[in-house]
């Protein structure tokens, strides 16, 4: 076959190593995978077929070019079969589905991606469609969300519009905690794309665990295939600290949780693609958090894949090929993750995980000496290692990651102000 007939799946944006290569080794398993990316491949090689190197972020806005990386797109089409359209990355959702609906190819549409990465307009179409989630106001000032918050009622969650990782998500638990709330929120939508800069969500703090749902949609048709159970910390900002995802999690059966998200995604616009929905467990029932258009962080498919069998990245390649996803568990299993976060802001002058231990898979640092580290809200994910681990069960599971987390060794050099 002439590499111009070969069909290779366009992967946009490879993202950092520690927390992607597995699903840009997955998809490379599938189908011959080529990059957009900002730099010429170095630990991505091994995966792909070839790279074409274009700016990702239009680096006066540092938002997504989307003209460069459509242009690059249309220009590789001219040389190669593109089989389909996928990213993993938050930031490049949107651009994705602009390049995929171009070329006349499965996955997002703008519109749904749109729908999703606009997390104010997310929860306008969920009120309207009358799904449960928490009450909400956009407020622009300061003025505005102590108004919004003596209409919902203390505490409530203020968040960015357009970022993700938890980044500027805080609670404020009375009034006197709101204007620092504010400006934390405030200021962290300013550090993406600015079309969702300026004002913040100010939200009803909902009760209950919180779990988060992968799932593809073919078709209009929602199905799940990795369930997570979260843990966060770091009050109060919201940092995911661990998940656990169970094979047997009843959950992932539950008709009530399923019929809430299938009714989010069609309210949505989301035909086709992959998503990452977090639910509260409230005593009223599940209610939406947020709806993104990609596969969750956090290693969280990849735990799934450790624990059911399921490769996330095939199941990805298959929605955006428009193939029925493989979603079928061929093991059942209990994996979670536990993450090491410093004491302090400081500078890296030491870092251990463990190297054995009950249900120990793995562990690795995610910093290296001379790295700085800064907890929120002066920086964000400061993360220094994690440890997997299996248990027999959820309990478990959460005892043998207790361990592996007891065994994280870090010395800081400790950074003031």
């Amino acid at each position: 076959m002439s590499a111009a007939n070969e069909a290779v799946i366009l992967v946009v944006g490879s993202g950092g190593q520690a927390y992607r290569e597995y699903l840009l080794a997955g998809a490379h398993r599938q189908l011959p995978v080529w990059l957009l990316d900002s730099a010429e491949p170095t630990w991505q090689r091994p995966f792909i077929r070839g790279c074409t190197v274009v700016e990702l972020l239009d680096r006066t806005r540092l938002i997504p070019d989307q003209e460069a990386l459509l242009k690059a797109a249309l220009t590789l089409a001219d040389q190669r079969q593109i089989a389909g359209v996928w990213t993993y990355d938050e930031t490049l959702v949107v651009a994705a589905a602009h390049i995929a609906e171009a070329l006349g190819l499965p996955g997002l549409s703008v519109e749904g991606a749109q729908n999703c990465r606009n997390k104010e307009l997310t929860r306008r179409l969920l009120t309207a469609a009358g799904l449960p989630q928490p009450r909400f106001r956009y407020a622009r000032s300061a003025e505005e969300v102590r108004a919004a918050a003596a209409d919902i009622g203390f505490p409530v969650v203020l968040k960015p519009r357009g970022m993700g990782a938890s980044i500027g998500v805080i609670r404020a638990d009375d009034t006197a905690a709101l204007d620092h709330a504010y400006e934390v929120a405030e200021q962290a939508s300013h550090g993406g794309n600015p079309a969702y800069e300026g004002g913040v969500l100010v939200e009803e703090m909902l009760v209950g665990p919180e779990i988060s749902v992968d799932g593809a949609i073919v078709a209009g048709v929602y199905t799940p295939f990795v369930l997570a159970r979260k843990q966060v910390g770091l009050e109060p900002y919201f940092e995911e600290t661990g998940h656990v995802v169970d094979a047997g999690d009843p959950l992932l059966s539950d008709p009530w949780l399923l019929d809430v998200l299938t009714r989010a995604h069609h309210v949505l616009g989301v035909q086709d693609g992959i998503t990452h929905t977090e639910v509260k467990l409230t005593s009223a029932g599940p209610a939406i958090v947020e709806v993104n258009g990609r596969l969750g962080g956090g290693l969280i498919p990849y735990l799934g894949k450790l624990a059911t069998g399921i490769d996330p990245a095939l199941v990805a390649v298959q929605v955006a090929t428009g193939q029925e996803p493989s979603v079928n568990a061929t093991s059942s299993d209990c994996v979670g993750i536990r993450f090491g976060y410093p004491p302090q802001d400081g500078r890296v002058q030491d870092v251990k995980v463990p190297r054995s231990g009950p249900g120990l898979i793995e562990a690795a640092p995610l910093t290296k000496v001379g790295d700085t580290l800064l907890l929120p809200p002066r920086g964000v994910v400061a993360r220094f290692g994690y440890a997997i681990c299996r248990g027999d069960g959820q309990e478990a599971c959460e005892a043998a990651l207790d361990a592996a987390q007891a065994s994280f060794a870090l010395t800081l050099e400790p950074i003031g102000g």
